[in-house]
């Protein structure tokens, strides 16, 4: 899948095309629209192919009715949200739902003694959750160390925008502004904090945290619906360690059924498989 940047790079690119045949008088207003027509067709492919994986191909996997075998005797059922074995007449779906935190919240927004609290205060949630299920499931953390100036460079960047803004923000005589100018001023000092940590010595850690479950049952169908049953009981358990628990569908599903066999080595070959996390 396609991040931010992407997009944003294949836009440019079909603005300046669109401004090379606006300056070619020698091309007439005939291909100017041609020009336009192609640009729009391409910003639809782009949006498209953007979220092929998570709208597009389960729907179309679902419409035609089509299954995919990612290893033998294991099969992808056709809503590309489980898969399938049938051992001996009984049926074991598997499903996975991302485990990442939700709120995230930084040392320059918390006093000291709250993030104490909440770390003495962890293990005993995550005990809590775990007894509120009734099966067992595999908790996945996948951890890779960031290059340290790749992320600087990012974070400037961050930076440099919500400067932009605010410059634009303080022009603004409004009375919503001041809201607007405390929100903007509060991410500029986040971010800032978070140079500081990276500029002292901090290793940035990139991290990827899943969660494993099977249901069985008689039938394709009983196993199935056991597995969403797990699966919701799952977001309401976990709920209490400000966890984001979505079912995972489309091509992750298949990456992350690899990982119990073989990881990715590098950080490259995660945010190929996993792009909006990365």
């Amino acid at each position: 899948m396609m991040d931010g940047m992407d997009v944003l790079y294949l836009a440019l690119c079909g603005i300046v095309i669109m401004l090379v045949f606006a300056t070619l008088p020698s091309f007439g207003n005939g291909w100017l629209y041609v020009a336009i027509i192609l640009a729009a067709l391409a910003g639809v492919m782009i949006l498209a192919l953007n979220w092929v994986d998570f709208i597009v191909f389960p729907a179309a996997m679902k419409m035609f009715k089509i299954t995919f075998q990612p290893a033998k005797d294991y099969l992808i059922v056709k809503g590309q949200d489980a898969i399938l074995k049938n051992v001996g007449g009984l049926f074991y779906a598997t499903g996975f739902t991302t485990g990442n935190l939700f709120g995230y919240t930084f040392k320059a927004e918390q006093e000291e003694e709250a993030m104490e609290e909440k770390i003495l205060l962890a293990p005993e949630n995550w005990e809590r959750a775990v007894m509120s299920l009734g099966f067992p499931f595999k908790f996945h953390v996948l951890s890779v160390g960031s290059d340290v100036q790749k992320v600087r460079d990012d974070l400037e960047a961050k930076r440099g925008y919500q400067e932009f803004q605010l410059g634009r923000t303080l022009e603004n005589e409004k009375a919503s502004a001041e809201t607007a100018i405390t929100d903007i001023r509060r991410k500029i000092s986040i971010i800032q904090a978070k140079i500081d940590r990276v500029s002292a010595g901090e290793k940035p850690v990139t991290t990827l945290m899943y969660f494993e479950t099977t249901a069985v049952g008689v039938s394709e169908k009983a196993a199935l619906d056991s597995l969403s049953t797990q699966i919701k009981q799952l977001q309401i358990g976990m709920s209490s360690l400000n966890l984001q628990i979505s079912r995972v569908v489309g091509r992750e599903l298949y990456a992350l059924s690899k990982f119990n066999f073989a990881i990715p080595l590098t950080f490259d070959e995660i945010a190929n498989e996993f792009s909006q996390e990365g």
